[in-house]
């Protein structure tokens, strides 16, 4: 099939490449002149598994609107649907609480539906952006011309291994609008899996997709509440807890995202869930479960600040890691962003350094004096590179991954939730 693509960004060009490794011919376009430049010299400023191994040998053609509109047999619409930086999870949770910005998404939709009309042949869109229920009948609809015929289909994808988890989702999901146009994004997609699909109105569909993040969001606030818990209480271990607890697949399904360590982060979940919390305001819910999601997120990295503040012993604090996911440079919403913007709050000078995004370790060891004096090191993203780092004697690491090592060390190291109260 010939598949096109309004918009090559971060979720764009992965999904694109992953189409093509499927046989399909794949046509682009980006508003970005910096990301058509980036894809032309076959190249990526962030971190996606098998992006780089797939876009050397890409034939993704970049098209302008008219061509792409004119060779595609489907077209999706990947187009972002931000929040402003102060929903995105790095500070304190603002009092208002606000929708999604669909600016972007309605500019793109509606220059795509004016070239549809215009060719005056049929094509099939689907959009694929994140959005509240109720938002493409209220926002995009009446921007549809009556040859765009319309399907929404959601991800359920996470940034960093886009192209895997497109490759071989759990199911794939249609908000139905458009019976022939519900057919041909089914056949399209009895080529990339053989996962089941799930259609159902296209609010429903909404709603699933932003549930489905925000369910994600309460394991782990759940999960960190548990380990909160296991640094109080004596003889516990929070990783055996939430090991037992995953066992259990029949009533408390799967046992992803139900290990302790540091808040949700990303550039869907935490803002998913305060878009979430605006609704429930909105329609005045009897209890908003999605404020008391963030809000735990919010408390628990607060917590987290005050055992630094306390532990460290007038030492130089350290965090180790920006990013919101290991092996990434990936920062939007990142609760190790949060948790420095929290000690500065208090008033405390704090470093940072992740080497996926700052660099070689030597330059930041002696910026910092690591090897010259004792100094505090927070891990807050899971890094298995700050598993090999040596810290001198009497130097402090706190650890809430419970996953550097604990024998042959001369400094000391605090293991969030695990064994005993400290």
């Amino acid at each position: 099939m010939n598949i096109g693509f309004l918009g090559l960004g971060k979720l764009g060009l992965p999904v694109a490449l992953a189409t093509e490794s499927k046989g399909h011919n794949v046509f682009g376009y980006d508003i970005s002149k910096k990301t058509i430049s980036n894809i032309k010299n076959r190249i990526i400023d962030y971190k996606e598994i098998w992006v780089e191994d797939y876009l050397p040998n890409s034939k993704i053609e970049i098209l302008t609107i008219e061509k792409l509109v004119k060779k595609s047999d489907i077209i999706f619409v990947p187009i972002q649907t931000p929040h402003e930086e102060k929903y995105e999870g790095i500070t304190r949770i603002p009092s208002e609480r606000a929708d999604f910005d669909y600016s972007f998404l309605k500019d793109g939709v509606k220059t795509l539906s004016y070239e549809i009309e215009k060719q005056k042949k049929d094509k099939v869109v689907i959009i694929i952006s994140t959005v509240l229920p109720g938002t493409i009948t209220r926002e995009i609809k009446p921007l549809l011309g009556k040859h765009t015929k319309l399907v929404y289909n959601p991800f359920f994808i996470a940034m960093g291994s886009t192209m895997k988890d497109f490759l071989h989702p759990e199911f794939v999901l249609f908000g139905r609008d458009d019976e022939l146009a519900l057919k041909i994004g089914k056949d399209f997609y009895k080529t990339i899996s053989s996962a089941p699909i799930y259609d159902t109105t296209i609010e429903n569909a909404e709603l699933i997709k932003v549930s489905y993040n925000t369910m994600i969001s309460t394991k782990i606030s759940f999960a960190n509440t548990l380990m909160e818990m296991c640094y109080h209480l004596p003889n516990t271990d929070v990783d055996e807890v939430t090991n037992a607890l995953k066992m259990a697949n029949s009533r408390l399904i799967s046992g992803a995202y139900m290990s302790g360590g540091m808040g949700d982060g990303g550039g869907c979940h935490p803002r998913d869930n305060i878009a979430m919390s605006y609704l429930s305001k909105k329609f005045n819910i009897s209890h908003n479960w999605f404020e008391n999601i963030m809000l735990q997120r919010e408390n628990q990295t607060n917590w987290l600040a005050d055992i630094i503040l306390e532990k460290t012993n007038g030492r130089v604090i350290n965090i180790l890691g920006k990013s919101f996911k290991a092996e990434t440079n990936l920062t939007l919403g990142s609760p190790a962003i949060l948790l420095k913007n929290l000690l500065e709050e208090k008033g405390t000078k704090v470093n940072q350094w992740d080497p996926y995004i700052d660099g070689e370790y030597d330059k930041y060891s002696r910026l910092y004096e690591w090897d010259k004096k004792p100094q505090t090191y927070f891990i807050a993203t899971k890094h298995d590179y700050f598993t090999k780092m040596k810290f001198i004697k009497e130097s402090l690491v706190i650890d809430p991954w419970r996953f550097m090592p604990s024998t042959n060390i001369d400094h000391e190291l605090i293991q969030i939730g695990k064994n005993s109260k400290l």
